[in-house]
């Protein structure tokens, strides 16, 4: 079976891929993928906070109000959609795919995430990056799972990829590691889950 990511983004500028083993079954490895705190560990919140920090700062006080109420607070696939990423694709137990569309190399990320359907039918509109995270379990034995997650980007042009290739070098090895702790938020949650 094609993975969804491969139908969604075949071609892309750039990939990063992490896994993690997951004493679970496919199914509860798949729950947690949707329920758990992503940003459980402080290195992954505070990585995360850094990312939206300009952002805030340039709101004013606003925008630090609002980084300040959202530190302690979970942060789940609905999180992530509530700020602009979808789920495009899902084929559940197996994988999950997030979409996100935008210019991620700005301050507020200017993030125009079409609907799924437009997300399948189209590639990214001019001058904007497109990208696809992806969650997936494999079991290997009974009670065994692996669980990875692969990122891609696409961007749309050449201008674009000028634009988006030196903020990818400059995020990239911070953006590795939350996606590390991220499978250990999920691998915590699906190994130990709330009674």
């Amino acid at each position: 079976m094609r993975p969804l990511i491969d139908e969604l983004l075949p071609v892309y500028d750039v990939r990063e891929r992490h896994r993690t083993q997951v004493r679970a079954s496919a199914a509860a490895t798949y729950a947690a993928i949707r329920s758990a705190d992503l940003a459980d560990a402080p290195l992954a919140r505070a990585l995360l906070g850094a990312r939206a920090l300009p952002a805030a700062l340039a709101a004013g006080r606003a925008g630090l109000r609002a980084l300040r109420r959202r530190r302690h607070e979970p942060i789940t696939l609905g999180t992530l959609e509530r700020h602009g990423f979808r789920v495009v694709a899902a084929r559940p137990p197996v994988e999950i795919v997030l979409g996100l569309e935008g210019r991620f190399w700005t301050l507020s990320g200017e993030l125009a995430t079409p609907p799924p359907a437009a997300f399948r039918a189209r590639g990214p509109m001019p001058g904007t990056a497109r990208g696809v995270w992806s969650f997936t379990t494999r079991e290997r034995e009974p009670g065994l799972v692996e669980l990875a997650t692969e990122t891609r980007v696409r961007c749309a042009d050449a201008a674009t990829r000028r634009r988006f290739l030196p903020y990818w070098i400059l995020i990239r090895p911070a953006s590795g590691v939350i996606r590390r702790l991220m499978l250990g938020a999920i691998r915590r949650a699906a190994e130990h889950p709330p009674a």
